[in-house]
């Protein structure tokens, strides 16, 4: 069954991560499908021996880190409490 736009999606079971609309979700899934498209063209350069293979593994880097900060950017992770903060003035 699709998704509505108001369905909010659990949050991931990782610390930080908080429920999502389902719009946000399909956001990040089409970011996710447009990196997965560069990165398969990185990997057809990869194969040609006139690429500098440090400067496309520079690229690269810098792609992931540039879909992972548009990601974050929807998601909004939080920053998560540790052990110790339950301590405050112990």
């Amino acid at each position: 069954m699709a998704d509505t736009k108001g369905a909010v999606h659990l949050g991931l079971p990782v610390a930080g991560y908080v429920p999502q609309r389902a719009t946000n979700v399909s956001m990040v899934n089409r970011n996710k499908e447009i990196e997965e498209r560069v990165l398969r063209r990185l990997d057809e350069l990869s194969q040609t021996p006139d690429i500098d293979p440090r400067w496309l593994a520079i690229g690269r880097t810098q792609i992931e880190q540039g879909f992972m900060a548009i990601n974050r950017a929807v998601f909004k992770p939080t920053r998560v409490n540790l052990p110790e903060d339950a301590n405050d003035g112990a």
